[in-house]
């Protein structure tokens, strides 16, 4: 069941929406060559709940950690691991939600560790871009497939990566995973019509070779997650957003100048 969010709770999830943002702003005082994943993970659980807030993923299904850390090929999912020590020109990915006083909000962020090469900063910029291109797609009377084409369209036909399909964005709120799917590929003008008061997750995951992916098992933790088919790297983007009277709302968002007209 698609739930439409009051005004008061889209201020809910945008001061959670906030936190989130802010554990990624500090992050990137942490970031650099040689430390290991798993200090990210330490910071941003510690950062969450100090701060009054309670990272959502921990404990979801069994999962054990505040954070799903990606490096380079792994494009989704991964557990942060102490000795997964990061080395200049890895491509980082960091998803977290959080939970503040009963509201959620989901974001997922790339950093560059180091000096990336030229072909995996195009890499990042094109990844970003989509996200944008699909947020401004997010308008009361479009439809889902408005989402996904115009991220398929830039990714695929203008830029010539891997728009991954198998992994999709979500409706959020009261619990972190909710309907709608939405999808970051499809025809425009097909799909569930967006509504006023709907909030959902816009999330695209860009390969630099296919859009496919395949399981990978690390049986040392026991856990699954998903790398590129080809080995190629892999970025991510992702951010809450509200649907509004007055266009979309970014609800993580990490920097008021550049997302202004996207703000409450």
């Amino acid at each position: 069941m698609i739930t439409l969010k009051s005004a008061r709770e889209i201020e809910g999830m945008r001061k959670s929406g906030e936190l989130l943002a802010n554990t990624h702003i500090g992050l990137r005082d942490i970031i650099k060559p040689g430390i290991s994943s798993m200090e990210i993970e330490n910071f941003a659980n510690d950062y969450i709940e100090s701060h009054g807030g309670r990272p959502s993923e921990k404990g979801f299904e069994g999962y054990k950690y505040a954070t799903c850390v990606c490096v380079n090929d792994e494009v989704a999912h991964g557990i942060p691991r102490k000795n997964l020590i990061l080395k200049s020109g890895d491509v980082l990915k960091v998803d977290m939600t959080v939970n503040l006083n009963g509201y959620e909000s989901d974001s997922c962020w790339t950093y560059a560790v180091g000096d990336l090469s030229a072909e995996d900063k195009k890499l990042m910029e094109v990844t970003h871009k989509a996200l944008y291109l699909g947020i401004d797609q997010a308008v009361v009377g479009n439809r889902l497939g408005d989402i996904g084409y115009a991220i398929q369209h830039y990714v695929e036909d203008e830029n010539h990566m891997g728009d991954v399909r198998d992994l999709i964005g979500h409706g959020i709120q009261p619990t972190m995973h909710e309907a709608p799917n939405v999808p970051h590929y499809g025809e425009p003008g097909k799909g569930l019509r967006l509504r006023e008061g709907m909030t959902i997750t816009i999330e695209p995951m860009v390969n630099l070779g296919t859009w496919e992916i395949k399981d990978k098992f690390v049986k040392a933790d026991g856990w699954e997650y998903f790398v590129s088919a080809d080995g190629t790297d892999s970025a991510q983007y992702e951010h809450t957003i509200a649907i509004t009277k007055d266009g979309p709302k970014i609800l993580t968002s990490q920097d008021p100048e550049y997302d202004a007209k996207y703000l409450l």
